[in-house]
């Protein structure tokens, strides 16, 4: 049993860190009655851990190799746990979304030295089957957190979805400080300005997407905010070019195939999860289910793609990485567009041919990613080719969160202000954050009914939107991938790959978003 405690430590963290990115989507509803949140706000709630996800996984990785894979391990776990608690006694939605972001720099930390921590604990045989088991581990995140989430939100309450992750954190603390060693260390120089103008870009272009979907895309606010993510984006680009230790380099893309990869990446994300935290609204607020059938009806996506992954995984060993990854993207594009089967009057069982086709889809194209990317680089850029990947994965789904939020609270409104109802910029956004149920039962009783027609009509108009353009955008990745990735180098990809010497940043592919 001694053998395998660092596995085990090593998957309580892996499975904390991914069950927390669809963990909070089936307790929206309810912590927007409790925080009276608006629907921006739970964008940020969502977002802002993905964003702290990507901005910081490449540098956490060039701190666990100056500083020691242990060291930078147990004080992800720390500072997630600490954030966790942060997150489940807040009191405001803004002290949630600050706490959010703190959880995902813990986060950063524990998933850029998870995979280095198995490759120096384990050799041969042992190794494969360590990466077999944390690939399972990472699998069963992405289905769990939205049951998980489900469950303790209906018994418990919205706070135990971030309460729970305590408990796992004292086991997995106590056993990680016992079975791990630091290691060999190396020198690094590390790149703070490129870690804070990467932070900065995608911060500002995130709040610019989210603000233009309240105020217009052609407010102030929103097109400042973005102009400065640009700046920022342009200062990173320099800072790199100047770099002797950068976070990414830069002549890594000039490879047409990881540069392939790393697109795929993004638009898988943000084609096949950007929009669930609308569907498990309109789930509850509109359906009426309760959380853990809100997250049962999400489970076919996650469950499709875990299956998937695993019976194909044996077999296209071997076979081109453009087959899978542009094929899978298409499926997920096609899947998107199969949401538009939802009417205004439709219940759940209208998602599942839309859900199961887009789990085909992200079962069929996520496990060659990280091998595809591998394979465009020079070995010794493995580690940071891996981290790119992974980080583009996190970067489409907050971009994802925003623009088909914002294209959603649009058409919402549109649809309410022809139906003549009063403020219905300010009803959509109440009704996009899951208060259809408040929003009813405050207008007069004469008006009810038709509210209630019309917000459902509203949510549904809001929904095609995001789903034509998920959808859109999953083929049109397909296609550009397919042009990028044609004649890439065959790779074999039904292993996890192990972290090079030298660079621990090895973060490989798993089934979650």
């Amino acid at each position: 049993m001694r053998k395998w405690a660092p596995l085990l430590a090593v998957c309580l963290g892996t499975f904390m860190l991914l069950i927390d990115i669809t963990i909070v989507n089936v307790a929206l509803p309810d912590l927007t009655k409790d925080l009276g949140a608006a629907f921006s706000q739970l964008q940020w709630v969502i977002d802002v851990y993905a964003l702290a996800l990507a901005a910081l996984l490449l540098g956490a990785g060039a701190m666990a190799d100056a500083i020691g894979l242990k060291k930078i391990y147990l004080a992800g776990l720390t500072i997630f746990a600490l954030a966790s608690l942060a997150c489940g006694t807040a009191q405001s939605v803004d002290w949630l979304i600050f706490a959010r972001g703190v959880q995902g720099i813990g986060g950063a930390a524990m998933f850029a030295t998870t995979i280095a921590l198995i490759s120096t604990s384990y050799q041969g045989q042992d190794r494969g089957t360590a990466y077999g088991v944390w690939g399972a581990v990472s699998g069963a995140g992405a289905g769990a957190g939205v049951v998980v989430g489900g469950i303790l939100t209906q018994y418990l309450s919205w706070h135990w979805v971030f309460l729970v992750n305590l408990p796992i954190s004292v086991v997995a603390i106590a056993l990680s400080a016992v079975v791990f060693t630091d290691g060999e260390r190396r020198r690094v120089r590390l790149d703070v300005t490129g870690m804070i103008t990467f932070t900065a870009a995608a911060a500002l272009i995130t709040f610019a997407i989210i603000r233009a979907g309240e105020d217009g895309w052609t407010a102030t606010a929103p097109l400042i905010a973005f102009g400065a993510g640009l700046a920022a984006l342009a200062g990173f680009v320099v800072i790199q070019t100047r770099h002797e230790n950068p976070l990414i380099d830069l002549s890594l893309l000039h490879s047409r195939a990881f540069t392939g990869a790393v697109l795929a990446a993004a638009l898988l994300s943000l084609s096949a999860f950007g929009a669930l935290a609308l569907v498990s609204i309109w789930l509850q607020s509109v359906l009426g289910l309760e959380p853990l059938n809100a997250g049962l009806a999400l489970l076919p996506l996650a469950g499709t793609s875990f299956v998937v992954a695993g019976i194909f995984g044996r077999f296209m060993n071997g076979v081109a990485p453009v087959r899978p990854i542009s094929g899978g993207l298409l499926l997920i594009g096609l899947g998107g567009l199969l949401l538009n089967l939802v009417q205004s009057g439709s219940s759940w069982p209208a998602l599942l041919p839309g859900l199961i086709v887009i789990g085909f889809g992200v079962g069929l194209s996520i496990p060659p990613l990280t091998a595809a990317a591998l394979a465009a680089v020079p070995k010794e850029s493995s580690g940071m080719a891996a981290g790119i990947v992974n980080t583009a994965r996190q970067l489409g789904l907050a971009f994802g969160v925003a623009v088909l939020g914002s294209v959603f609270t649009s058409r919402a409104a549109d649809v309410l202000q022809r139906r003549g109802v009063p403020h219905s910029a300010d009803i959509a956004s109440a009704v996009s954050g899951g208060q259809s149920s408040a929003v009813i039962a405050r207008a007069p009783a004469a008006f009810r009914g038709q509210l209630d027609v019309a917000i459902h009509q509203a949510f549904a108009s809001g929904l095609h939107g995001a789903f034509v353009l998920a959808g859109g955008l999953g083929v049109l990745g397909s296609v550009l991938c397919y042009l990028l990735l044609r004649g890439a180098q065959t790779a074999s990809w039904d292993k996890k790959p192990a972290a090079p010497a030298g660079d621990q940043r090895n973060p490989a592919a798993t089934y979650t978003p």
